[in-house]
């Protein structure tokens, strides 16, 4: 840590229009702040510290005697408390101004202060602002080398999907029994082949499994059947450190061709898939919050007959974690009204679930130079458009 990550924060802060942003911690529970400021979570943690970064001028890191090291390496001022009478005295400068904290009321996701606390701090005289917008403005936003990164996993993904689709296919012709199992430890297999790492197994559900947009199982899994639809979703990174993720997910059927409801509910998915690209690309400029294009496919997709069968938002931040800490495309879950900027990366995937089937097509889209692209294209790789068949 240096003046250079103090000057990060700092520009995050101005550009939210906040006083400051407050980092906290205790035993761990927040675990935004300690990756941000890159604090060991093996680290004893048995009591509050705070890490206080105004938009200028100099950060205050505030600890207990007792665990007088735990800030170390941060650059600010040192204090250290021992009694809460002691702490509330060492925070009462910060009395006053608009503080970014890890609390939210749409994206409870990121919201790790706890309700005890943040009463504290109110009595002390500090205003608690959500900190979403500076957690995406520091963590969420991909610079070129996050683009490049991103760019790479996505075109190595797309090349295990071609791979695993192929190995689907000869054995469908050979009359081969395969699994479920067999498919997951395919894409696990490539994933160690091109030197890539994930935060879980990859999904390879079949038939009535697809119905399940998080389908997991353990063991083999179930053997396909002719007919069944096959749903693929794989996500993962390159090695090295801040390395980002690409996310996709792609759909097919073991056999000749799928049945004429599958074909058509998967073609109406692809429509709305590609008509919130289009209003994404069109409407960029005047800016786009990602709950307005959640809002977007949700209408698409209950004019087109599927109100019933909507399971899950449209779609998630992606950066050095599948489910990062940029916007979301929600407005149903954790509503997400935070614009997409410069440097977002997220994916766009629809998805419908029915009793006996599910679908779902999956993208990632980037904003670089003001233009949403989407992932892979540079590559040569293209999303899909129909169902894999055999």
């Amino acid at each position: 840590m240096d003046d250079k990550f103090l000057a990060r924060l700092q520009n995050a802060i101005r550009e939210e229009g906040l006083d400051g942003w407050l980092f906290c911690n205790f035993r761990h529970r927040d675990p935004l702040s300690d990756s941000i400021l890159q604090r060991s979570p093996g680290l004893g943690n048995t009591r509050y510290w705070f890490y206080a970064v105004p938009a200028s001028g100099e950060a205050l890191a505030l600890v207990h005697a007792i665990e007088a090291d735990h800030l170390e390496g941060l650059p600010g001022i040192k204090k250290s408390y021992t009694t809460r009478e002691e702490m509330l005295v060492r925070l009462a400068p910060l009395g006053g101004k608009r503080w970014g904290v890890h609390s939210s009321e749409n994206i409870c996701a990121l919201s790790y202060l706890d309700g005890g606390l943040a009463a504290v701090l109110q009595r002390a005289g500090l205003v608690l602002v959500s900190a979403e917008g500076l957690i995406q403005r520091f963590k969420g936003l991909l610079d070129r080398e996050g683009i490049a990164s991103h760019e790479g996993a996505a075109a190595e993904l797309y090349g295990i999907v071609e791979t695993v689709w192929d190995f689907v296919r000869g054995a469908y012709g050979k009359g081969k029994p395969i699994s479920e199992g067999d498919l997951r430890e395919l894409m696990e297999d490539q994933f160690i082949k091109r030197g890539l790492v994930r935060d879980h197994p990859p999904q390879a559900a079949a038939g009535v499994h697809t119905a399940n947009p998080h389908y997991d199982f353990e063991g083999p899994g179930a053997v396909l059947r002719e007919g069944d639809l096959i749903q693929l979703d794989l996500w993962a990174k390159a090695k090295e450190p801040g390395a980002v993720y690409a996310d996709i997910s792609w759909a097919g059927v073991f056999g000749p061709r799928a049945s004429r409801e599958a074909e058509k509910a998967f073609a109406d998915l692809v429509e709305v898939r590609e008509r919130v690209y289009t209003y994404l690309k069109d409407e960029l400029k005047r800016g786009l919050r990602g709950a307005e294009l959640d809002g977007k496919a949700r209408s698409l997709l209950c004019a087109a007959g599927y109100g019933g069968a909507l399971r899950h938002r449209t779609g998630h931040g992606i950066d050095t974690e599948c489910h990062g800490a940029g916007v979301n495309l929600d407005s149903v879950e954790f509503i997400d009204t935070r614009y997409l900027l410069e440097g977002s990366c997220f994916s766009l995937e629809p998805g419908i679930y029915f009793d006996s089937f599910g679908l779902r097509t999956e993208i990632n889209v980037y904003i670089a130079e003001g233009e949403a692209r989407i992932s892979g294209a540079a590559a040569g790789k293209e999303r899909q458009f129909k169902l894999l068949s055999c």
